[in-house]
């Protein structure tokens, strides 16, 4: 099992190759990349910036895994809004950001973007649903033509009343039907919307193919390690559960920094991979 980090952890002033050699030297095998990292308009990207960021990844010895956090920039961005003129420019700027995936070679798009998908007071929960399915289905077509997995992202209820758990989000993608839209694990989100542990969330969808991507994060929003919550069980269920993706470390708070906390983080999950190695057993204790 490999891990990428996402890269606005260690962003702060940093050039993209230079993120790329900090993960790579911290033992990441890949990246997943913010696009608002990029710039305002980052589904408008140059061919020629699109190269330079995959060759920077490659000279470092890394994967661009994919993209997440995807519409932060631009502004105004929604998937529920009533105005169709802001869906059908919050489609373009998707389909943008899911031909970037394809050209920087990524695999996986994550949504979760919470803002760009709550349903404002006063709007029809279920009028919202059916806009929002409208743009999930741009973003499947799009992702089936460039051969990159689109994925709903369930989030916790503080972040947006609109998707919470992996069946709800199973439940979009039965409706979308395509191969190239999927769900994925958030473990910190699951950690704070699933009734059961997330360990058992994995056990029950990993068969079922819906969970094409997962992001490694504590409930306190810290890295993985840097909370209460245990990780072996976790990663004991994804390696059970045929789980070959890169795992993706997703905290929102770095403490005390970004650097040390992608540090710790990378070193605590391989800790961890080394006692399942060595007593796979405790795992489920």
């Amino acid at each position: 099992m490999q891990f990428s980090l996402c890269n606005e952890v260690i962003a702060d002033n940093r050039d993209f190759a230079a993120q790329c050699t900090l993960a790579a030297g911290l033992g990441y095998a890949g990246l997943e990349v913010a696009p608002f990292t990029l710039g305002d308009e980052p589904h408008r990207l140059s061919g020629a910036r699109r190269t330079a960021l995959r060759r920077a990844a490659a000279d470092a010895g890394l994967v661009i895994s994919g993209l997440h956090w995807l519409l932060v920039t631009p502004k105004g961005l929604s998937i529920t809004d009533p105005d169709p003129a802001v869906r059908r420019y919050t489609s373009e700027v998707v389909s943008g950001l899911v031909t970037l995936c394809a050209d920087l070679g990524g695999r996986v798009l994550v949504h979760g973007s919470p803002k760009q998908r709550n349903v404002a007071q006063g709007d029809d929960p279920l009028e919202a649903r059916k806009r929002a399915l409208d743009v999930f289905a741009t973003a499947a077509r799009a992702a089936e033509q460039a051969g990159v997995t689109y994925c709903l992202e369930p989030l916790a209820p503080r972040e947006t009343a609109f998707i919470n758990t992996v069946a709800e989000a199973a439940a979009v993608v039965e409706e979308i039907g395509s191969p190239a839209f999927r769900t994925m694990l958030d473990t910190s989100a699951a950690g704070l919307a699933e009734a059961r542990p997330v360990a058992d969330v994995l056990r029950n969808w990993l068969p079922t193919g819906m969970i094409a991507h997962i992001q490694l994060n504590d409930t306190n929003r810290r890295a993985p390690g840097q909370g209460h919550d245990a990780f072996a069980p976790i990663l004991f269920a994804m390696r059970n559960g045929g789980f070959s993706g890169l795992a993706a470390v997703e905290p929102f708070v770095y403490h005390p920094d970004g650097v040390t906390t992608a540090a710790r983080a990378i070193g605590y999950l391989y800790g961890v991979l080394a006692g399942l190695d060595a007593a796979p057993a405790r795992a489920v204790a």
